[in-house]
């Protein structure tokens, strides 16, 4: 397999240069963008599979750049930052950055955060993605959004279908309630809310309704929820 190739955007030289270093030192190949505007243009024109942002750029800012990005890329970004406040932190993440570090940074916390990134992006790459799932008497159709279970059409808001399809991609896998956040609402997760067991749920009652005498999602005590059969 080809070396990943991560996105450098930094305008101190020293700073780039030295995350460029970090990078091919693990293996990873990398290009250097000194503006916003400049990543912008490296970004139209070849193919990234991770950016390093620095916020505070030249031209295009950082948070206009995570904005446009998002609007025409799934990648992961990873800001790294001297605006290190809650409010910087929090407003990166909702635009659509998928990780923040705070500078002054260390070498090994920045490789670390990319491979995480990298192996969550490759986990859920589209392009490995069939349309039709099928587990037991429960089928999906990811291209028409339409789902059965036991031969009975299920209703479903989008947010249901999304889990859904998520649990059934990785029947094996448990999910934790932050896991199943962040997936399917794209940001981050704080611990305090209650919607993915609102959703859970809701959905469990709508697969009971068209299929009483089957259990599809399992609850793993103090971890989260998986599929209850695996193929």
């Amino acid at each position: 397999m080809d070396a990943c190739r991560i996105l450098v955007v930094e305008d101190d030289s020293d700073i780039n240069a030295l995350l460029c270093r970090i990078l091919s030192g693990a293996g990873y190949r990398s290009d250097s963008a000194f503006s916003g505007t400049e990543a912008q243009l490296r970004l139209q024109m070849g193919e990234y599979d991770l950016l390093l942002l620095d916020l505070m750029l030249p031209g295009l800012a950082g948070e206009e750049l995570i904005a446009w990005l998002r609007a025409e890329k799934t990648m992961p970004i990873i800001v790294i930052s001297a605006k290190a406040g809650l409010d910087a932190r929090v407003n990166a993440l909702r635009l659509g950055a998928d990780d923040f570090i705070a500078k002054p940074f260390e070498n090994e916390e920045v490789l670390a955060r990319v491979e995480a990134q990298l192996r969550r992006y490759r986990l859920f790459s589209p392009a490995q993605q069939s349309a039709r799932l099928h587990i037991g008497r429960l089928t999906l159709d990811c291209e028409t959004l339409e789902a059965k279970a036991n031969g009975n059409k299920l209703s479903l808001t989008a947010r249901e279908f999304a889990i859904l399809e998520l649990l059934m991609r990785y029947p094996r896998r448990v999910f934790t309630r932050e896991n199943l956040y962040e997936q399917i609402w794209g940001e981050p997760y704080y611990g305090e809310d209650n919607t993915v067991n609102v959703h859970i749920s809701n959905l469990r009652a709508k697969l009971h309704k068209a299929d009483p005498g089957e259990e599809y999602i399992k609850t793993v005590w103090g971890i989260g929820f998986k599929m209850a059969q695996e193929d």
